[in-house]
């Protein structure tokens, strides 16, 4: 799994707050970037968070699929 999907699933995983899923949603599918949500003041604690994760390797690649196959908008 690439950097980003991982962190779109951990920032998705880490929040029950609508608007961080969504942005994390928007990650997932290259609507946004990392850089662009770390502008966002209520996002930067999750994504910071996200990120030490990744970095530890604390991250279950099975589930990481499991989000993309149900998030990914894939056009055709």
């Amino acid at each position: 799994m690439d950097k980003v999907t991982c962190l779109a699933f951990l920032l998705y995983n880490s929040s029950k707050n609508q608007y961080i899923r969504e942005k994390a949603i928007q990650l997932l599918n290259g609507e946004v970037s990392v850089r662009e949500l770390k502008k966002f003041h209520s996002i930067q604690t999750s994504l910071v968070l996200a990120e030490t994760l990744l970095k530890k390797n604390k991250i279950d690649k099975h589930q990481v699929q499991l989000f993309a196959e149900e998030f990914m908008a894939i056009e055709v």
